[in-house]
């Protein structure tokens, strides 16, 4: 077997660099690391928002027989896939941030105007879409599909982790019958 190579040193260091910035259970507080994650999902939404209602590209600024467009209509909308790709991408990380923010949110003060703002947005944000999209290029059902996404897929792990204690529950009240009925001193059943 041939000798390993020693890691050269700038490896080392980038590694523990890379470590110092990651999360941290006994260095970090979860009050900190929430707030980090409310930046960062606030950030996102922001963002996708805006990508939404000024897509990318702009919109056309007037009607022409020429080249056919409407004005008012997303420029890159004129690339179906393309944009259809863009929509469901943004849709899905709009929506997704918006979970974490309310679910961050929950519990503190004024989370239901938390909540009702939150749900104005993605009016709003599906307005725009609708308003600068046209019709036969984009299935608005899988938007909506899109959108759903991240909160079913949070309540069906919510779900999945219920399921698997209520499980494991269940095994431990099986075996401590079990040992129960096992004679303690032969190790027998009754």
């Amino acid at each position: 077997m041939a000798p390993q190579a020693p890691k050269p040193k700038n490896a080392e260091r980038s590694i523990s660099w890379f470590k110092r910035f990651q999360y941290d259970k006994e260095r970090d507080s979860p009050s900190d690391a929430r707030n980090v994650l409310l930046v960062i999902a606030t950030l996102i939404a922001a963002v996708t928002f805006q990508a939404g209602v000024n897509p990318p590209g702009g919109v056309w600024q007037d009607n022409s027989k020429e080249h056919p467009h409407v004005a008012g209509i997303a420029i890159y909308a004129s690339q179906i896939r393309p944009y259809y790709v863009f929509l469901l991408s943004n849709t899905l990380a709009l929506s997704a941030s918006i979970l974490v923010i309310t679910s961050l949110t929950y519990r503190f003060p004024f989370h239901f105007e938390i909540w009702v703002a939150t749900a104005s947005m993605m009016i709003t944000y599906a307005s725009a879409i609708f308003a600068v999209t046209p019709r036969t290029s984009v299935r608005f059902r899988y938007l909506l599909i899109t959108a759903v996404v991240p909160f079913v897929t949070r309540f069906l792990i919510q779900m999945l982790k219920k399921f698997r204690k209520s499980k494991k529950r269940a095994w431990s009240h099986k075996l401590s019958a079990y040992d129960q009925e096992v004679d303690g001193q032969t190790g027998q059943r009754v």
